[in-house]
């Protein structure tokens, strides 16, 4: 099979459509970003976007392939580190 988006720049996502991507509301996400426990982002003329690659790359932090598994890193939630 071959690969249609080769060449092409990343796809960028606004808060909305990232989130229905990660299965989290915008609202969730928009904490996130506050509190700076999510996924990278980027600011473009205001409009905050997320690149499909980076949203991949924070979910894959809680890859896990049993309860026991204490993988290779953690997906905070989204409040403040100090509570």
């Amino acid at each position: 099979m071959d690969d249609k988006t080769g060449g092409l720049p990343p796809r960028f996502l606004r808060t909305p459509e990232a989130a229905r991507f990660l299965g989290l509301s915008g609202r969730t996400l928009e904490k996130h970003r506050v509190y700076g426990t999510g996924p990278r982002y980027r600011k473009i003329g205001g409009r905050v976007v997320y690149a499909v690659e980076d949203l991949r790359n924070w979910a894959d932090q809680g890859l896990r392939t049993s309860t026991s598994d204490p993988g290779a890193g953690t997906v905070r939630p989204a409040k403040p580190a100090n509570r």
